[in-house]
């Protein structure tokens, strides 16, 4: 496993070369070893520092004669691979980090990186992590407790298959007949790593003039689960601006009806009281709501962003649906909570309608919403009847039923006479909450 490379950049390694004693160490009184300044070259042909006469002749720190410092540099990874040990403690100014601090900090949580990252950083890490926790200097063995390496980000792609030459998607006039501008040959067509030599990268700064960059940050994460590879698609991106358009109609009409409410002198029932007990719409849009926060914690722990923007999408369909047929406590819970859980995936927008709300304090320290386990548990439950190892039809039963009577009432049920047909089931096989197998 080398480290050393012959080039100026890089941290120096801290040896010594001596015709006498050999390889000697440089005195702890003397590190760190500076990189000379007085470099000729340019920025894209720097002189190795083995030509560098005035900073490669040095004294023996051992014997005191003449002798030459270590011309080659450590490679950029040696400094990359230990930097996690040196945010826990950035200020010490006498040792790279403290042993409390490292056991207060590490290891880091989650690591996030590409594939390369994955193979070359990681490894790296993870070695240098256990020579310091073999030679008893850091309390952990591991840097890094969870991995997730991302997918890649996909642009569609023209190329010539004669030539193997890409073409420019600037350059392609007609995208439902792709052909070289040159040569007129019609060209392939397909998703690939987006690359300036493949000339099929997207500029962030166009999208979002057009979009917003909470639509593009949607999109991004909305698209595809982060470890797998994403293909842009700028009709999926129209699809996640028109989402947000859809919260931001939303929150201002539910702003407008509150507001001609409070100004009628007889308050209809959008109210804020509670005394009386829930509707079935309010029932249902409290499950939804709970349901939603659940969810989309798990899909925040298990870093699943996709299907968390999915429970978002459910939760704002239910509001459009049963916020204006509710108390007003309960569709104010309903928009507070889909905002709140909005302002990591879209933080713009989410502050711009909290605000609007009358919030005076940012959308982004509030509380983290807290699931309701009653809230979630429905009245009544659908289940499924399957005869002779088929789905024949489904049930809507009470969600506390007991198991006997559930059989008692699929056995009685109209299906189970059209399928059985008169025959006694051999067996029966009841899940509660989820289905009754008969089994002739």
């Amino acid at each position: 496993w080398l480290i050393s490379r012959q080039r100026y950049w890089g941290c120096p390694i801290p040896i010594i070369h001596c015709p006498s004693c050999g390889t000697v160490t440089v005195p702890k009184s003397n590190l760190p070893v500076k990189l000379p300044i007085n470099i000729i070259g340019s920025n894209n042909n720097i002189e190795v520092l083995s030509k560098n006469e005035d900073w490669l002749k040095v004294k023996c720190p051992k014997c005191g004669s003449n002798a030459s410092r270590e011309s080659d540099t450590m490679d950029t990874f040696m400094c990359s691979s230990w930097y996690y040990l040196r945010f826990a403690d950035n200020s010490n100014r006498n040792s790279p980090f403290d042993y409390s601090k490292i056991k207060d900090w590490l290891p880091v949580n989650q690591y996030v990186g590409g594939i390369e990252h994955a193979i070359l950083h990681l490894l790296y890490s993870r070695f240098i992590t256990k020579v310091l926790h073999n030679q008893k200097l850091i309390p952990v063995d591991e840097p890094f407790e969870k991995l997730l390496t991302q997918g890649m980000v996909q642009g569609i792609t023209y190329r010539n298959s004669k030539t193997k030459r890409y073409v420019d998607n600037k350059d392609v006039i007609d995208k439902n007949n792709p052909v070289d501008p040159n040569s007129g040959e019609r060209l392939e067509v397909f998703y690939e790593k987006m690359s300036k030599s493949k000339f099929n990268g997207v500029d962030p700064a166009q999208v979002i003039d057009i979009y917003g960059a909470d639509t593009a940050r949607m999109f991004i994460l909305f698209k595809a689960p982060p470890e797998k590879d994403l293909e842009w698609s700028d009709s999926d991106v129209e699809g996640q601006y028109r989402f947000l358009q859809r919260i931001f109609r939303l929150t201002t009409e539910y702003i407008e009806t509150k507001e001609k409410s409070s100004q009628t002198t007889t308050k209809p029932e959008y109210t804020k009281t509670i005394t009386k007990p829930l509707s079935e719409n309010e029932k249902k849009l409290r499950r939804t709501i709970h349901i939603a926060i659940q969810e989309i914690n798990k899909d925040l722990v298990d870093i699943q962003l996709n299907t968390a923007i999915s429970e978002l999408m459910k939760l704002t369909n239910s509001l459009v649906t049963l916020m204006f047929d509710v108390r007003e406590s309960i569709a104010e819970e309903g928009l507070s909570t889909l905002l709140i859980m909005l302002a990591p995936f879209a933080p713009h927008i989410a502050e711009e309608l909290w605000s609007l709300l009358g919030n005076s304090e940012s959308v982004h320290i509030q509380q983290w919403p807290k699931v309701d386990k009653i809230a979630t548990q429905a009245d009544t439950v659908e289940i499924v009847i399957q005869i002779k190892g088929k789905v024949r039809g489904k049930l809507e039963v009470p969600a506390s039923l007991e198991k006997s009577r559930l059989q008692e009432i699929a056995l009685n049920s109209e299906v189970a006479k059209k399928w059985l047909n008169g025959q006694k089931p051999s067996r029966i096989i009841v899940v509660p909450g989820k289905l009754v197998n008969l089994v002739p």
